[in-house]
Parts: structure tokens; sequence; C-alpha cells
């Protein structure tokens, strides 16, 4: 069809830990998606794959991005906005505090995938060389090997061992069927007394093919004199061969994608007590100066990028203390009395604004789903043609979808969209109108006290509209709408729209 089905696969060591859902019918997939992954300290490198599913068959591989832990350590960064960054669930008493580490952020090309790059697993070794005999012998127990990667189409492998050093190479037996063999086996390689210097002995392995070329499974090395020096043992991971080929030179696209490495360092709650004590305080003995309080400072030098996460975290914090209605009125009352244009009122991205914004997605998204799910269902069942735009309506396509007798037109279209979009808003709108008794308490708690502050600051009988603005600009633009227009960001699907349903779910949002 000239398109593809793509999504991707994020894997941390050659462990896969999460997966997009699949863009259809495009080139130019949006994912929007972000993951908070929890590594250890000692990983190795972060990979995304970028796949094209298909229905029938394996999914094809379109390419990669893959960066090891000193490229993403690389760039030291500030924080930047990270939503969501303490996960979705309301933290009920602040004990962490984040060390932002480093980052990588913007377009990267992908590369193709060489399958002997692609390896995964362990191997347990214990190496020494004798010191008693001559000549010294190098004393290889290759034990056993764990999680390799399937070569065969039974999902496993025929691994067997190949251990190199000083032009001798020896092999193991071969282990039929698995990708956890035990071997347990001594191979000895004896050597020179010239040959130590700068030698390396290469343990690779490999899945035994009884027609064609054994497949690579992963390689790992090691300095002669380390282990002359020492015996070495223990568990080491594979690594794939070295490759000369960096990206696919933007033949294959290319990915866009942000990475930020953080750290965070839990205290005892009694070390945070001083700044939560700082940061309530206007709001527990509002005596204060206003400009002169720590959220007024904080509000003033927060940028743009990072004022969402500010938000996310004064959300939580004052949610767990149990004063995230007064927090809202602290900040919207500022906003108020700098605005002189109702029109504008809380349009701009401020940071009063996106913390109404988080607080309705901390304690609103079950009802939000309650609300909304059982049309956006519909709608993607349905997969009804809607468009109202005269130059991208399809009309042959309309004709399949929409049945007509006779001639289909360009208003026929319009009358036929009309009519769907009016009858799913309708059903949006009875079913928020009807949610009054399950919209969470603190919603409907700040939104009346914001009601009352608008009304303060705007009291004329020309204004008289604007308490109703204030809330539903919120509730709707901020609310609602997203959630109808991104389903999958909201969690109220598990995959995005194709590109039919998008356009439906697009022009509903509108």
């Amino acid at each position: 069809s000239g398109s593809s089905d793509p999504y991707c696969l994020v894997k941390v060591d050659n462990e896969v830990v999460a997966r997009t859902a699949t863009v259809w019918k495009s080139l130019n997939p949006f994912w929007g998606e972000e993951y908070t992954l929890r590594l250890p300290r000692g990983f190795h490198s972060l990979a995304v794959y970028v796949l094209d599913e298909d229905t029938i068959g394996q999914d094809d591989v379109i390419g990669k991005v893959s960066l090891s832990h000193q490229q993403i350590s690389a760039e030291p960064r500030g924080e930047w906005g990270v939503q969501g960054g303490w996960g979705g669930t309301v933290v009920a008493q602040p004990g962490t505090h984040r060390v932002p580490l480093a980052g990588v952020e913007g377009w990267l090309s992908l590369a193709p995938v060489d399958p002997d790059e692609e390896v995964q697993g362990e191997i347990h070794l214990e190496l020494r060389v004798s010191e008693q005999s001559h000549p010294r012998v190098l004393r290889c127990h290759l034990i056993e090997a764990r999680d390799l990667a399937p070569r065969d189409l039974s999902g496993t492998s025929d691994p067997f061992a190949r251990v190199s050093c000083c032009g001798h190479t020896l092999e193991t037996a071969v282990i039929k069927k698995t990708r956890f063999p035990r071997w347990d086996e001594v191979l000895e390689l004896e050597l020179a007394d010239g040959e130590l210097g700068e030698a390396v002995l290469s343990v690779e392995l490999w899945d035994w093919d009884i027609v064609g070329k054994n497949d690579f499974l992963g390689r790992v090395e090691f300095p002669l004199d380390t282990i002359c020096t020492a015996p070495t043992k223990g568990w080491f991971q594979l690594l794939p061969f070295p490759s000369a080929a960096v990206d696919g030179g933007g033949q294959l696209g290319a990915l866009r994608l942000a990475v930020q490495l953080v750290e965070d360092r839990v205290l005892p709650l009694p070390y945070y007590q001083p700044l939560i004590q700082l940061l309530t305080e206007p709001i527990l003995c509002p005596g204060q100066p206003p400009a002169d309080t720590a959220l007024a400072i904080l509000e003033e030098v927060t940028s743009g990028e990072s004022r969402q996460d500010v938000a996310t975290k004064l959300v939580k914090i004052f949610l767990g203390q149990g004063l995230a209605v007064p927090l809202l009125d602290y900040l919207t009352t500022r906003e108020l009395a700098r605005t002189t244009d109702p029109n504008t009122l809380f349009r701009s991205n401020s940071l009063a604004s996106k913390s109404v914004e988080q607080f309705m997605k901390a304690v609103g998204l079950p009802y939000l789903h309650e609300v909304l799910k059982p049309v956006v269902n519909r709608i993607f069942e349905e997969k009804k043609y809607v468009e109202l735009d005269p130059g991208k309506m399809e009309l042959s396509r309309g004709r399949r979808v929409i049945s007509f007798k006779g001639s289909l037109s360009e208003a026929r279209v319009r009358e036929s969209s009309l009519e769907l979009l009016t009858g799913y808003l309708g059903d949006i709108v009875d079913a928020i109108v009807g949610s009054v008794e399950k919209c969470p308490l603190l919603m409907r708690l700040a939104f009346k006290q914001l009601r009352r502050r608008v009304e303060e600051q705007f009291p004329s009988t020309q204004h008289e509209e604007v308490r109703y603005f204030s809330i539903s600009g919120f509730l709707f633009l901020r609310f609602f709408a997203p959630a109808v227009l991104t389903p999958k960001l909201f969690s109220l699907r598990e995959q995005h729209a194709e590109p039919r349903t998008g356009r439906t779910l697009l022009l509903l949002a509108k």
C-alpha cells in the first residue's frame, strides 16, 4: 500500500521493557508516549526498535536507534519536562528528590538491524592460567549460559561455545533446543612463553545449524594478562561483534525521542519538612506579602519548558498534604490579579493553568474514563467516514462507507458527516451533563472556588459569562477535548486510532 503500520519496542540491555501503540498506515507516525523506566546502575544500553506490524507472519524490523550508557551520560543536562515522572498515582507523602544527570534529545537516524548484533544473555565462566606447568596452560571452565537469543523457528537455539587465544581454538559440545545451555566443560589451551603480552582470550557462542552457516549468539573477551594476574569467575554479558555502520544514513528514516537519565534519592521524611513548610506557608499562614512567598518566587523563576514538571510536583505534594484546592486557589488568584482582559484568562501555559491541568489528571482520570469511554469505544468500533473539508473528501471511499442510492456529492457527504458528528457530540455532552454527581468532590470544590474568585475580579454584568468560561476552559479545553482527540494518551484505548477514526476524533474535538 506504500505505507507501514509502525510501532516501537524499547529494550534495556536486550530486554523488552516497553511497547508503543501501532500507528496504522503511516510513514510519519506520532506516538507521544512516555515511559519511566527503573534502570540498574550498571545498565549498558538503551535501544528503540521501529517495527512494521503485520497481521500475517512476523513483523518487519524497519530499523533501530541504540544508545549506550556512555552516550546518554556524555552530555549533562538540567531537568526538563517529564510528564508523570513520579508515576501516575498520587504521592501521599513526598519523600523523593530527583537529580538530573544527563540526556539525549532530537532526531536520530535509524540504523539497519544486523542479526549478528542482536545478541542477548550471559555466560558463566571460570578462567585461570596454571602457575606450575610448562608450558603454561589456560584453563577455561565453561559452566552455563542463560537467556540466549532464539535463532531457530522453534524459539530456541542449539548453542555451543568456541574459545580462541593466540591462534588456538577449541569448542564445546552442542546443546540442542535450549536458550539456557549447561556445558560444565573445561577446555585447556597451551600458551607459549612469548604469547602472553597483548594476547586476548575470546569466548564466542554460536547456534549450530545442520544446513547453512551457524548463527552468532554473542561474545566476550578478556585480556590474557588479567587472567594471569588473578583467576576470573562470574557471569558476563554477551556482546555483539563491533559494527562499522553507525546509522542508515537517513535512508531508513529517523526517530525523534527524548531520553533523560535521572537519579531518585529517597531520604527520611523529616528531611523534607522544611521544604514542605516553606511551600505551604502562604496557604497556612496567609499574612505574608504575596510577592515574597516561596510559591510566588517559584512561579517567577520557572521557565516554560519546566513548568509542566514543576506543576506536577507541586500538585502531588499539596495533594499529599490535603491542600491541593487551596494551592490552586492561591495560584489562580495571583493570575486573576494580573489579568485585565477576561478573554485571555487562563489561556497561557502559566504555572496556575498547568497546575489545574495536572490536578484534573491526578484526581479525575477515573471520572474521565467513566464519562467518555462508552462513546469513544463506539467511534472506534463503527469506523464511520466523516469529513467536512471539501478539499479532503474522498467520494469514492465515502460511497463504500455510506449507503447512498445514486450519485454521491460533497453536500451529501457533509450532511452525513454533520449528522454523525452531532450525534457523537450530543452523546458526549449528555454524558458530561449527567455526570455531576460522579465528578470528584475535589474538582467540584476547586471549580466552585475558582468561580467565586472570577466573580470578585470581574463583577460587572457585561462579564457575567466569564465565571463559566473560566471553568469550561479547563474542563473542556484541557480535560475532555484532549482525551477525545488522543484517547491512547489518556488510557481510554490501548491503541492509537487508524487514520479514518483519527480524523473523526479530530473534528469532534474541534
